[in-house]
Parts: C-alpha cells; sequence; structure tokens
C-alpha cells in the first residue's frame, strides 16, 4: 500500500495555498491546563474538507477537470468540491444523503453545484453511476491520496506554529483527515501524540482499532449520532494510515458533544456544529485519558443549523 508522505503534504499546502485559511490555533484559557484550537470552521465552506478537495482537484489533468467532477458526502465535502470546482470554473455533481441538513445542501447549490439527493446506504454508489454515465472524475470525500494530503496540511501548520505540541486531537469518520493530520505531526513533531475522537454511537474506528481489523457497522447504527458528519466508515486506505499514525482514540457521549457546541459558543466564541465539537469534547470530558501537556483540538467543521444551535443554547 502507498501512504501518503509528509512531502505529499507539501505539496498539498503549496496547491492550496490562497484558498484554504490558514487557521491560527486559539489558546483556551477558560479551561484548566495549555490547550488550543484550530477552527477549521472559519474556512471558506465552514469547514476542512476544502483542503483535501482543492487538492485533489488541482492533481487532476487539464482534460480531467474539464470533463467535471463527482463527489458523494454528508455535506460539507459536497460544499468543499462544490466551492474548488466553481475556482477552477468547471462543472461539479454532488450526491448528498436525503437526510443531509438542509443548510449544507443550500450551500452546495450556492457554489454552482448540481446536486442530487438520495438515500444514505445509496450515496456512494449513486455517484459512481453518474461518474460512469458522463466521464466525470470522482473526488471521494477520504478514500483518495491527494484528498488525504489535502487535510494534512491542517497537521503541518500545528506543527509549525505550535512545534512543542504534546498531543493533538483530531475527529474521525472516514478516516482521511485523521490520516493527513497524524502522518503531518508524526513527521514534523515525533514525540506528539495524535488522539483520533468519534461519538460513542459511530464508534466503529474504535472497534475498528481494538480488533486489529475493520469491523463494519451498519449504516443505520451510525446515522444514530448527532454528529452528522462523523456517520462514514474508513477505508481500506485509511484504516492503514490510522493504524501507523494513532496513538489512541477516544469515544464521546451524545450529551459531551451537545455540552461542547454550547461550551465552545460561550466560552470559545466558535459556532461549531456537532462534528467538529467532538474532538475538543475529549478535551473538556475526558481529559483524564489523555496524555495531557501542550494540547491541540481541531474544530472540524462550523456548519450547524440555525435552530439547532438554538436549541443547544436554550
Amino acid at each position: 500500500m502507498d501512504f501518503v508522505t509528509i512531502s505529499d503534504i507539501e505539496t498539498a499546502a503549496g496547491r492550496i495555498h490562497g484558498t484554504a485559511v490558514r487557521t491560527p490555533l486559539l489558546r483556551q484559557l477558560w479551561v484548566p491546563g495549555e490547550f488550543w484550537l484550530k477552527p477549521e470552521s472559519l474556512q471558506p465552506i465552514g469547514a476542512f474538507k476544502i483542503r483535501g478537495a482543492y487538492n485533489a482537484i488541482a492533481a487532476l489533468s487539464d482534460a480531467e477537470r474539464e470533463r467535471g467532477v463527482v463527489a458523494y458526502s454528508s455535506g460539507n465535502h459536497a460544499q468543499a468540491v462544490a466551492y474548488a470546482a466553481r475556482e477552477f470554473g468547471i462543472p461539479a455533481v454532488i450526491v448528498v444523503p436525503d437526510v443531509t441538513p438542509r443548510l449544507k445542501v443550500e450551500a452546495t447549490l450556492r457554489w454552482g453545484a448540481e446536486v442530487r439527493e438520495v438515500p444514505i446506504a445509496e450515496r456512494e454508489s449513486a455517484a459512481y453511476a453518474i461518474m460512469r454515465e458522463r466521464g466525470l472524475t470522482l473526488i471521494p470525500p477520504f478514500d483518495h491520496p491527494d484528498v488525504i494530503a489535502g487535510q494534512g496540511t491542517a497537521g503541518l501548520e500545528i506543527a509549525e506554529d505550535l512545534p512543542e505540541v504534546d498531543t493533538v486531537l483530531v475527529p474521525v469518520s472516514g478516516g482521511g483527515f485523521a490520516s493527513g493530520v497524524g502522518t503531518a505531526i508524526k513527521a514534523k513533531c515525533p514525540d506528539a501524540k495524535v488522539y483520533g475522537v468519534e461519538p460513542e454511537l459511530a464508534g466503529d474506528t474504535a472497534a475498528s482499532l481494538r480488533a486489529g481489523e475493520r469491523v463494519s457497522w451498519p449504516v443505520a447504527d451510525r446515522a444514530r449520532t448527532i454528529a452528522d458528519g462523523l456517520r462514514a466508515e474508513p477505508s481500506e486506505l485509511t484504516f492503514a494510515h490510522l493504524e501507523r499514525v494513532l496513538d489512541g482514540i477516544i469515544t464521546v457521549t451524545e450529551d459531551e458533544i451537545r455540552d461542547t457546541v454550547r461550551a465552545l459558543a460561550l466560552q470559545g466564541r466558535l459556532v461549531t456544529e456537532p462534528s467538529g465539537a467532538t474532538a475538543p469534547a475529549a478535551y473538556l470530558h475526558h481529559a483524564d485519558e489523555l496524555p495531557g501537556g501542550r494540547t491541540v483540538a481541531i474544530v472540524s467543521g462550523g456548519n450547524i443549523d440555525p435552530k439547532m444551535l438554538a436549541d443547544l443554547l436554550a
């Protein structure tokens, strides 16, 4: 298997420069210890996904880009591919589950993409069918080296901005983000520990790492979590990376995720979606399970439905 390297991530950093925001590390003084947030919620599409989507499209040949791209997504990758396609002036078709928050669907449409809504279990097969029909290039949400390398640029920035970091917390779903971030951190800060964080109700990666092989959870089980961006499961490629780069994995409850959305809004002054609050929730609720020291948690996205945010803040 070909693993993504730090050289791949550095190349990606050059490609996405000027498109993806170099998000800051924000020290949080309202909690004990040395704790920073990296707010990927501040990206143009409100989530880290712009890094991988733009890098993958930038790496295509001119002929491939001209034909257009297709993607499947629970929402944030949809927006990222739509945004990147608009930047390159190429067509994009996005397949999303019919349970995707309207906020994310409408944002994807605003970036100019064609959107197809299908049952959640059919999103991947529908995208492949469109790819074959129209001769488009598939930009997967995580299962691709260029996507992983693009996501890894967030880890590269952490290493550059806080080279003495001790612990990095990154959410896990399909595993592309954690694979890329972990690869960058291990290359640049070899003494640092990298922990994945996922919802307890979608804890398939934790089960897989314990078993030493991929353990599949039914879609209906993973769909129970409020963290709608963390309902995918790792691929063979991403799981191999996760086994190499993760020092551990924490699962957080639905109540802990909700509490963290509130805390980040009221104390951290950051609007986050449940998926984006998952990594910080590990520090706020499971610090005793972590190595400690200088800790960075990545806020992966901020695309939360206004009504949900109002309910969580009530």
